[in-house]
């Protein structure tokens, strides 16, 4: 049995990525999923599994009331916008749940110099009543503007002898040609102004 579904498209800064927006909740607030591939997305989402099924579709991303779908060069959104915006209007009519399942966390390293978030889910390490803090001002003035972005940030860790904050960049953030602008321009002044003692930020793309 069919439901009413209203999507509608959204431009985000990474031109990869096209935001398309439910008027119902995907999933629980809180939780963040991202699929690299349709192997990943396999026993978690039919809903991801059926949009790899579009050969220019490269990563989903899911959080909240919207999905985030990444692009290859193949085409040009002015070309497919529409096509996946029907597409997803139909799938979540006739289906009740996008995500069956939410991955476990799992964390990996690619190498020292370069670590890489490789799944959905991680758990920051909030040490400390400054790491709280910190994490407070990320969800209180950076997350709701990267969401509308079609993206999230996450703290992950506070160096206290180095200053360094580290956050996890997902969704349209992750790759995004600006996102290094917006991080240095507004995340880590934020969090200067309100914490003097933090010294930069690093971004690490999910």
């Amino acid at each position: 049995m069919s439901r009413p579904v209203t999507i509608y498209a959204e431009m985000t800064p990474n031109p990869n990525t096209m935001k398309y927006v439910a008027d119902h909740m995907l999933v629980e607030s809180g939780v963040v999923i991202e699929f690299l591939s349709p192997k990943e997305a396999k026993g978690y989402s039919t809903f991801a599994e059926a949009l790899f099924n579009f050969p220019f579709v490269t990563r989903i991303f899911i959080t909240q009331n919207f999905v985030t779908v990444y692009k290859n060069d193949m085409v040009e959104w002015s070309d497919v916008t529409m096509e996946m915006r029907e597409f997803i209007k139909e799938w979540l009519m006739e289906n009740e749940n996008a995500v069956q399942q939410v991955p476990q966390q799992e964390v990996m390293e690619s190498s020292i110099e370069s670590p890489k978030i490789t799944t959905t889910n991680f758990a920051p390490e909030i040490k400390t009543e400054k790491d709280q803090k910190i994490v407070d001002l990320i969800d209180e003035y950076v997350q709701p503007a990267v969401e509308q972005d079609g993206g999230a940030i996450h703290f992950q860790s506070y160096n206290v002898e180095s200053g360094a904050v580290t956050v996890i960049l997902k969704g349209s953030c992750s790759g995004c040609p600006s996102s290094t602008a917006t991080l240095k321009g507004g995340v880590e002044n934020l969090l200067k102004s309100h914490l003097p003692e933090i010294k930069e930020v690093v971004a690490l793309n999910g």
